[in-house]
């Protein structure tokens, strides 16, 4: 087919990025009138701005995002689609310290820089509603946001041993360790006693988990939370030290386990060591002491053993070498004695053996049994344990929020009034000045103007806080403050918020599981109890993006393999560049970022311009078109789900048939199967859609259009089956009609029992139809 004009992706990208800068073809959404049953809140991760620029793990995110947004946005949804910059943390603060320069001069370039790449990706950001969280007009509401969790009782301050990061030379959340060593610059970390901020998550951690049941999240997300707040639900068991007043109360999960006990261990920095007249240990070492089996009375060495840990049930543990590795690595390594005492009978199941009056009862039986005997006899009593710790957020840092509390000798930790919120923090002109000390205390202690105060309650000589708080609480409300973002005289309007909330989708990473996505519920839960947010869960649905990879490595400095999209932006187009990374591998799964298989993509929007482009001659007509309005629909189904890697084929697939067919098209038949193809494009390639629209003689936008759907009774007669979601799970299916009605199939899917008892009111609030082939009801 001929070409009349090269297909020039920057040239087209250029013209209608202007373009919609110039005149946005769709309207942002109104967040104080728009109809909560239209509204789809459509949320990724912000990013925090390294100077290292966007990368294109978060054009990977991002276009996943926008290409679901852009096509509801066709189906008439009114989306909401935000972005902003986490701009605080120990990250911008330790690059700006490695180049000598002030962490905000830092931030203010690396922001700019970010916005400038993030409108060139061609994603329908709303920037009216853009938030950073260093601007005093942000985090004065975060310093609020601490100050409700304080009054509540949710933040306190107390001496505890910390891990410390002797490179960042600040003290690290549990959730910012990997292993031994700090997650942000790889330094292996140590523990202090200091005092410190916390946040108690702790109180929240049986509705964390029990909550997750209602949640619309990967199973990963879920089961990772679930570790990381580890309920245990077992037995606190008593061991009195012979010859000593003390008792060491030792949990398990395993109590039909007890008789097989043969030590007692203690982790070596356990608090009750003095107590025993043991000095913290190094290593493992036997003690010289015993203790009392509360089962037979028998005496159990005491050792100090390095695999305990003192911030994991209770820090003792009752040694059970036959039932547990651990135990039984240890005993080996000691020369401790092995007793096994739960065997299989002759039917499978467990019984014990050596136990007692125990002995020949099945596993599960005995536990029960034997606890109840403990707490009858006062040896023991049930108990739940959590691998969850309370949220240590002071930062002994200069680049984040200072924590409003004035110290003061007479009344103790005082809030600042909200009404003096922000408490800015002061300009430190030398950025030497803003090095960490090392010692414990902020670089803010150095500053005599910002630390000497008057007490709020009494008035009388006081001091400023000088922590920071960590760049975490930032980012654990700032979904709540994009709606409300020109608001100033509150952190978020309870009508917008009411309208505009919970988020309907969050997209982000893996990674954020265990810390942000965490923090999040935990704030929104606390927030929702205070009676501040009327839902308990932020984000109801969460799916998380897949690792992409290049030349079959994770991308790194290290190799030396990461891929900057300006390059790709700037030579192959944004177009290319999106299609690509959503192509490339299964959205939730990840792909491997080649530049020979982008070369296919790039053959594929030429393609695709040289088939719409030219001017053609009219065929003879009668043309069967129904091979596009299945593309649309296989697309819209896809994208629903984000398959945007099959919904591309679907896409390939439909192109090579528009181009064999052309030729026979009639006019009308042309311009409706070129503009059918050209909208199911629009949302992966958006500036060539733009283009190849006003080619075809389209309406300006064709981002404002409606996604392609023609009568379909024409297709023939006979049934089709109908996938039915609930949320976007897959609950029923069921035969219809061909070229059934809307209506016809919710009524027909909420007369299924398999429906209607995943719709707790009866009627769902939203439903999402695509003819013949799903539908997807939201309660």
């Amino acid at each position: 087919m001929p070409q009349t004009e090269p297909y020039d992706p920057v040239r087209i990208q250029r013209r209608w990025q202007a373009h919609w800068e110039r005149d946005r073809p769709f309207p942002a959404v109104d967040v104080e009138r728009v109809d909560p049953a239209t509204r789809f809140y459509n949320l990724v991760e912000f990013p925090y701005p390294s100077a290292e620029g966007l990368h294109v793990g978060h054009v990977y995110t991002y276009c996943g995002a926008d290409v679901l947004g852009r096509y509801l946005r066709m189906r008439g949804r009114a989306v909401f689609q935000p972005i902003g910059f986490d701009a605080f943390g120990i990250h911008t603060e330790n690059y700006a310290l490695k180049v000598g320069q002030h962490p905000r001069a830092v931030t203010e370039r690396t922001v700019a820089n970010y916005r400038r790449q993030l409108r060139r990706i061609g994603a329908a950001w709303d920037w009216e509603h853009e938030v950073v969280t260093s601007e005093p007009g942000y985090y004065r509401w975060t310093q609020w946001v601490f100050l409700q969790l304080f009054r509540a009782g949710l933040a306190v301050q107390r001496e505890a041993p910390v891990v410390w990061c002797p490179s960042c030379l600040t003290v690290l959340a549990n959730e910012q360790v990997e292993g031994d060593r700090c997650e942000r610059c790889g330094t292996e970390v140590t523990q202090r006693v200091m005092r410190q901020w916390f946040l108690r998550i702790t109180r929240y951690a049986d509705p964390l988990v029990d909550r997750l049941n209602e949640l619309d999240w990967p199973d990963v997300a879920t089961r990772g939370q679930r570790l990381w707040i580890g309920r245990s639900r077992g037995v606190d068991v008593d061991f009195p030290v012979a010859g000593s007043d003390v008792v060491l109360t030792a949990f398990t999960t395993r109590i039909d386990t007890l008789f097989g006990a043969t030590f007692v261990a203690i982790a070596p920095d356990h608090p009750v060591l003095p107590s025993l007249g043991i000095a913290p240990a190094e290593g493992s070492r036997f003690t010289g002491l015993h203790a009392v089996s509360p089962a037979d009375g028998s005496m159990l060495p005491i050792w100090v053993a390095e695999h305990v840990v003192a911030g994991y049930g209770t820090g003792i543990v009752m040694g059970v070498p036959a039932h547990d590795e651990r135990d039984a690595a240890f005993a080996q390594e000691v020369g401790l004695p092995t007793v096994r005492v739960v065997v299989p009978d002759g039917d499978g199941a467990e019984v014990l053996t050596g136990s007692g009056p125990f002995t020949g009862m099945r596993a599960d039986d005995a536990r029960a049994a034997i606890a109840s005997w403990l707490e009858a006899e006062g040896r023991g009593r049930p108990a739940v344990r959590y691998r969850l710790h309370d949220w240590l957020i002071s930062r002994q840092r200069y680049w984040g929020p200072p924590i409003p509390i004035v110290h003061c000798p007479a009344c103790g930790a005082v809030p600042v009034p909200e009404d003096q919120l922000p408490v800015l923090l002061p300009d430190i002109a030398s950025p030497e000045d803003v090095r960490p000390t090392g010692t414990g205390r902020s670089p803010l202690a150095a500053v005599e103007a910002f630390v000497r105060t008057s007490c709020p309650a009494c008035g009388g000589p006081a001091e400023r806080e000088t922590d920071v708080s960590d760049a975490f609480v930032d980012s654990a409300w700032y979904f709540l403050r994009y709606p409300s973002s020109d608001v100033t005289e509150r952190p978020w309007d309870p009508e917008r918020t009411a309208r505009m909330l919970p988020v309907d989708l969050y997209a982000g990473g893996i990674e954020h599981v265990a810390r942000h996505h965490l923090y999040a519920r935990f704030v929104t839960a606390a927030l929702h109890d205070l009676g501040l947010v009327p839902f308990a869960e932020p984000f109801p649905r969460l799916r998380l993006h897949g690792l992409l990879i290049k030349d079959g490595a994770k991308m790194s400095k290290s190799r030396g393999n990461v891929v900057d999209p300006d390059a790709y932006v700037d030579t192959v187009g944004a177009d290319a560049l999106r299609t690509y990374l959503l192509f490339c591998g299964d959205w939730e799964t990840g792909g491997d970022f080649s530049d020979r298989a982008m070369q296919g993509i790039v053959r594929f929007l030429r393609r695709a311009w040289s088939v719409i482009v030219p001017a053609r001659e009219p065929g003879p007509g009668g043309v069967d078109l129904r091979p596009i309005d299945a593309c649309a629909a296989t697309v819209a189904d896809h994208v629903e789900r984000l398959k945007f890697n099959t919904a591309i084929s679907t896409l390939m697939e439909a192109l090579r048939w528009l181009r064999s067919d052309a030729p026979a098209m009639s006019s009308s038949e042309w311009t409706e199967a070129a503009r059918t193809f050209v909208l199911c494009l629009a949302p992966f390639a958006p500036f060539l859609a733009e283009e190849l629209w006003a080619r075809l003689g389209g309406p300006y936008s064709v981002h404002a259009q409606r996604w392609p759907q023609r009568e379909v009774a024409a297709q023939g007669p006979g049934t089709v089956t109908i996938v039915v979601q609930v949320s976007g799970r897959v609950r029923d299916r069921i035969q219809v009609p061909a070229g059934a009605s809307e209506g016809e199939v919710v009524t027909a899917a909420l007369a299924r029992e398999a429906v209607g008892r995943h719709l707790p009111d009866g009627a769902p609030r939203r439903v999402v139809f695509v003819p013949d082939r799903l539908l997807n009801v939201v309660p």
